[in-house]
């Protein structure tokens, strides 16, 4: 039986995993190791000078083992691969993150950077996104479909061993309804453009002369026909591949 591990950067019992879970239980066994606690933007960080803890947990799919880690993303991935799970799974699946990752984000993004971990491990990754609304609808339409394709004929021909060691699938699902998306583009570039342009707010004065900062995102959205950003915004499932670029 084919091997899966998923994990996440939003923690052990964010929704996003639990939804990932039930459709990757078609495709073989599935673990889940994933952060204890909410650690986004954690990058492709690992830990090194500390040791990190792992636990069994309780988890609401059935038949999935699961463990939460103290550590940070990527270290899951690491963890999973070379001592948690029996041997070294055969994909790794990293989401379904609440919020995008494409375009800049994708540089601080922990979704993908444990797909890269994965593909560090000499496995494929993929990481999936959806964006960052309440509504789940179009995810939950095209999940199966998209793990159908790619899981399909990987499973069957190899066809994710052809992805080089710095090379991940990332697949974008847009907060849309149902009814306004207009399905899924492919081999979609990374945009050059940002998602955010970022501030930073003064919340306090600190004693010293120390100040203590908010950061604030201001929505962009700004990108090229064809790019990851451009696909979602405007209604598409985006999928294409991303090289590491850290």
């Amino acid at each position: 039986m084919r091997l899966i591990l998923i994990t996440n950067d939003d923690g052990i019992r964010s929704e996003g995993l639990v939804r990932l879970a039930e459709q990757a239980k078609r495709f073989g066994e599935v673990w889940a190791v994933a952060p204890e606690d909410q650690r986004s933007a954690a990058s492709h960080s690992i830990t090194l000078h500390s040791p990190i803890d792992i636990y069994p947990v309780e988890y609401p799919v059935e038949g999935v083992k699961a463990f939460s880690c103290s550590g940070g993303p990527a270290d899951c991935v690491r963890a999973g691969c070379l001592y948690v799970l029996p041997r070294k799974p055969d994909v790794v699946l990293s989401g379904i993150n609440h919020g995008l990752n494409v375009a800049s984000d994708l540089q601080y993004s922990a979704t993908a950077g444990t797909a890269f971990e994965a593909a560090f491990q000499g496995i494929p990754g993929i990481a999936f996104s959806e964006e960052a609304v309440p509504l789940h609808e179009t995810a939950d339409r095209y999940l199966p479909e998209v793990l159908d394709e790619v899981l399909g004929e990987f499973f069957e021909c190899g066809v994710l061993e052809t992805l080089p060691p710095d090379r991940i699938l990332n697949v974008n699902f847009p907060g849309c309804r149902l009814t306004e998306c207009r399905g899924i583009m492919r081999d979609v570039t990374v945009s050059d453009g940002l998602v955010y342009r970022d501030r930073y707010v003064l919340r306090e004065t600190l004693p010293g002369g120390g100040m203590r900062l908010m950061v604030e995102g201001v929505p962009d959205g700004r990108a090229a026909g064809g790019t990851d950003l451009w696909a979602v915004k405007s209604g598409y499932v985006a999928v294409g591949t991303v090289r590491n670029i850290s």
